[in-house]
């Protein structure tokens, strides 16, 4: 069963490392006189790491040496062998975090049931495949490098590491589940540098740029999977717990918690401010963020109206602080109404909600941002058509009717 999976960047750009778990290939099974899937996948000292060559995969692809199942192209796991796409090495049993340096020299994996972080070394696994020196196949034939043989090394840190990411300044920062810590390690050397105590469980891990070619260094989030005694009780579902790390002191010093609601938090990316340069407003006015394209039933002011074509009723409906136009629209019931909204607001911010009553239908517009929906007149009646963002002083009064007259009606 494949886990988490990282790819290559600078010397190991072009290869992907992907965990593994379960050799035992256990099922569960716990009423029927089976180890439950926890403990029965947990059997053997090793998992295998998967390292692919994605790059030669590519080029198998283009050369036709594919498979089509379901639709999905597949290169077949006797065609991967063959063609070197593919090879396994141990790993530390139960491995979850597989995590490349900014160098791209070294994969750091972390197993769950194992008390270190075991440093694999691009180079020596280029060496290995090259001389085809294997220490065996696996049941389905996949080759397998010796463990020995393919990693620089090992550090003591701590049960239960996961995942790590790194400062630029040569120290890697491992979270270690089962002890509730963070620690810090030199990836010179593989010594254990320090810990700092998380609070609670701690799982992820986010540092500024920490998994790039070119890490700040200066903050680390640890993302804590408990909060217990932390915040407010609020009931049998606590929050969870970020926790924001100086990283750029000689000591990791914690600035601040911050709780996370609902379940446990799963990888986050942070990255300079500056480097963010979004839009403020779509444009063109109309524009339809599924395509980033203008949409061809762009409404511009002026120009609202409602049309009865062969396909059904269309309506063309602008949206600006603090009004819809048209805002009475009649249709017959049994119509098929095609709703063509756009907001044409410039303002940075200004979000414009669209709900139609009883018919199960909400839009939500930023500034410049055009939406269609199709949806069927089947109740006859008069439904309040309304806003649902608190856009100005007067957004209770952004609103209006939608009429269907009864068949048979006047």
């Amino acid at each position: 069963m494949q886990d988490l999976a990282d790819c290559g960047k600078l010397v190991s750009d072009g290869w992907v490392f992907c965990n593994s778990i379960n050799t035992e290939r256990a099922y569960g099974g716990n009423m029927e006189g089976r180890p439950p899937m926890e403990s029965g996948s947990s059997q053997n000292d090793m998992d295998y790491l998967h390292v692919i060559n994605w790059r030669k995969a590519e080029q198998l692809a283009k050369a036709g040496k594919t498979e089509t199942i379901e639709g999905f192209k597949v290169i077949r796991l006797p065609t991967a062998i063959e063609n070197d796409i593919l090879h396994f090495i141990p790993e530390p049993k139960s491995p979850h975090g597989v995590d490349v340096t900014p160098d791209g020299k070294d994969i750091v994996v972390g197993g769950k049931l194992d008390t270190h972080g075991t440093v694999y070394s691009i180079d020596k696994i280029k060496q290995l495949i090259a001389a085809k020196k294997y220490e065996g196949k696996d049941p389905y034939g996949v080759p397998i490098l010796a463990f020995q043989d393919a990693i620089r090394g090992q550090v003591e840190i701590g049960l239960g590491p996961l995942h790590t990411v790194y400062d630029g300044k040569g120290n890697a920062y491992t979270s270690v589940f089962i002890e509730s810590v963070v620690a810090k390690w030199s990836l010179k050397d593989l010594k254990l540098i320090e810990k700092i105590p998380a609070h609670y469980t701690v799982g992820h891990l986010t540092a500024a740029e920490g998994d790039t070619v070119s890490p700040d260094g200066k903050y680390m989030v640890m993302m804590d999977k408990w909060a217990i005694d932390r915040f407010a009780p609020v009931g049998p579902l606590l929050p969870q717990n970020f926790q924001l790390v100086d990283i750029a002191q000689p000591k990791m010093q914690l600035l601040y918690d911050m709780p996370l609601p609902l379940g446990e938090p799963h990888y986050a990316q942070m990255i300079k401010a500056d480097k963010i340069k979004a839009e403020e407003i779509y444009k063109p006015v109309g524009t339809n963020p599924l395509t980033s394209q203008k949409d061809p039933f762009a409404v511009e002011g002026g120009k609202e109206r409602v049309e009865r074509k062969a396909d059904g009723v269309h309506v063309y409906m602008t949206a600006i602080r603090s009004h819809f136009t048209p805002d009475i629209v009649r249709v017959k019931e049994g119509d098929k109404v095609h709703l063509h909204v756009t907001n044409l607001e410039q303002a940075h911010d200004a979000t414009h909600g669209f709900a139609l009553d009883s018919h199960n239908i909400q839009l939500s517009l930023e500034p410049g941002e055009h939406a269609n929906v199709t949806f069927l007149a089947d109740k006859a009646g008069v439904f309040p058509m309304y806003c649902t963002e608190f856009c100005s002083a007067l957004h209770l009064e952004m609103a209006g009717y939608f009429m269907v007259e009864p068949k048979g009606g006047k």
